[in-house]
């Protein structure tokens, strides 16, 4: 896991939300951004696959822009800001398994197909029998 704390740049704001005096006066809230082309930590691949996963996160700068302000103190939203941050890198460069097409086994077709004739063997018996049906 690349650790991007040093990279990232931080911006205390007033937080929203109840509080009183303390809300309008003190500013714990912290609105973190990560220059994506500006990374040392990031090769030219990386930065490819990052903008492209988090686009709805990445502002026209080229910035991953976050906002945290759940905590009371500047320092824990600063924290949690660096991590989620982390996190989202982290997960945005896990690569997909690819899938292996494969097919569906013999046994399994003759399974589907008497188990379809069982049912339609229940449902033919719940008809009411008339002699000249055969």
């Amino acid at each position: 896991m690349i650790d991007f704390s040093g990279e990232i740049k931080f911006q205390a704001t007033r937080s929203g939300g109840k509080g009183g005096q303390n809300v309008n006066k003190v500013e714990t809230a912290v609105v973190a951004s990560l220059s994506i082309p500006a990374s040392a930590l990031l090769t030219e691949d990386d930065k490819i696959i990052v903008t492209e996963k988090l686009a709805n996160r990445i502002n026209s700068e080229g910035e991953l822009v976050l906002k945290s302000q759940t905590h009371r103190t500047q320092l824990a939203n600063k924290e949690e800001a660096a991590e989620r941050i982390n996190k989202l890198i982290e997960t945005a460069l896990i690569k997909k398994k690819l899938r292996i097409a494969t097919r569906v086994s013999r046994a399994a077709k003759q399974k589907r197909i008497d188990q379809k004739k069982r049912v339609s063997g229940i449902k033919d018996n719940r008809r009411k029998y008339r002699p000249g049906d055969l």
